[in-house]
């Protein structure tokens, strides 16, 4: 099919929780990109906290139409002169970050923390919520015979946890305490699972995403609403606190009840980024045990790993969605992720 002939359309929130689908040009593709039909777009919490709060952490939606979604996947229509390695009829998922390749972090490997980074749907960058996406062909990732484009769009998410249990340290035998059991929370005790963690507790405040992860594998669960973490914490581990403590929910609560949580000389690993900027937090805890604070951005080259991972059977990554909705429906889809939250793990937009 010759691009010409192709229609774009794309969803932008053009103000606090409402979306409108437009129109748009098909992106042409510069000698070094891609054209990528997206299939699939994953809903990730960021996305909701930018359509619901307007923002996330430190980075605020401004006042032109945004377009959210980074976590996606689908099949190349056109390759540019320069791409050896991609061609048309590929199946891929998108690395979402463009970084500069000249700074002193990309340089030394730590290219998530790119200060120039162009990365989707962090504003002011417009995110892949479109039929049609143009982008840099190494960024993108062909994914194998025995993996779909709907499970292709969740490697982005599965590549954050990669790196969030590759940062925790967890090893053969270490007790973790995961807090939040939303897709990312379930992804990384996966991951620690995968890496020998032989006790994994995760907290949550829904019973649905707590049985969730009893089905993916965990050790122990509980839910934060009926019963008191900290004491519960304390008698599964007989006193002594957990190995590595990861927060993943992104709450201020959450956050504050690490230090408490980890054993002396342990590590805690902040994951979830709050809408809050300024936290709480008992650093009289973290000194009188020495313990570690690691906080995290993004990812650093976890894309074929995770990749190989799923493609193996290791990490069974589709069993985390629960909900997909029509590009249409898109925003009933974000509404459900906001209204009925503890009805959904993973959500995902199918870009008809």
């Amino acid at each position: 099919m010759e691009t010409k002939d192709l229609k774009n359309k794309g969803a932008f929130m053009d103000k606090i929780d409402h979306f409108v689908i437009n129109e748009i040009p098909v992106p042409e593709i510069t000698p070094d990109q891609v054209l990528i039909r997206v299939e699939y777009v994953g809903i990730c919490g960021s996305d909701v906290h930018y359509f619901h709060d307007g923002r996330c952490g430190t980075f605020v939606v401004g006042e032109e139409p945004f377009m959210l979604g980074h976590e996606c996947a689908g099949t190349i229509v056109e390759v540019g002169s320069e791409v050896k390695n991609l061609v048309a009829g590929d199946r891929v998922c998108v690395e979402p970050g463009i970084t500069c390749g000249k700074c002193e972090h990309c340089k030394s490997g730590e290219y998530n923390l790119c200060p120039d980074v162009k990365f989707l749907a962090t504003p002011p960058i417009q995110g892949c919520n479109e039929r049609y996406l143009a982008f840099p062909a190494e960024l993108c990732y062909k994914l194998p015979d025995n993996m779909s484009t709907r499970v292709g769009a969740l490697i982005e998410p599965l590549s954050t946890c990669m790196y969030s249990a590759r940062l925790s340290e967890v090893t053969v035998g270490d007790t973790v305490v995961i807090l939040g059991a939303g897709c990312i929370g379930l992804l990384i005790m996966m991951c620690c699972k995968a890496r020998g963690a032989s006790k994994v507790i995760i907290c949550d405040l829904e019973n649905i995403r707590l049985e969730k992860a009893k089905e993916l594998g965990a050790d122990y669960t509980i839910n934060s609403r009926e019963a008191d973490v900290l004491a519960e914490v304390e008698r599964l581990t007989n006193g002594r606190g957990a190995d590595i403590v990861i927060e993943a929910a992104g709450n201020k609560i959450t956050i504050a009840q690490t230090p408490f949580l980890v054993r002396q000389g342990g590590l805690i690993l902040l994951v979830g980024m709050s809408a809050e900027e300024e936290i709480t937090y008992n650093f009289g805890q973290i000194m009188a045990k020495e313990a570690r604070i690691k906080s995290q951005f993004r990812f650093v080259n976890t894309f074929p790993t995770a990749i190989a991972a799923v493609e193996s059977g290791l990490i069974p990554l589709e069993k985390i969605v629960t909900h997909e909705f029509s590009f249409n429906d898109i925003q009933k889809a974000y509404e459900t992720c906001i209204y009925d939250k503890s009805n959904v793990v993973k959500a995902l937009v199918k870009i008809d």
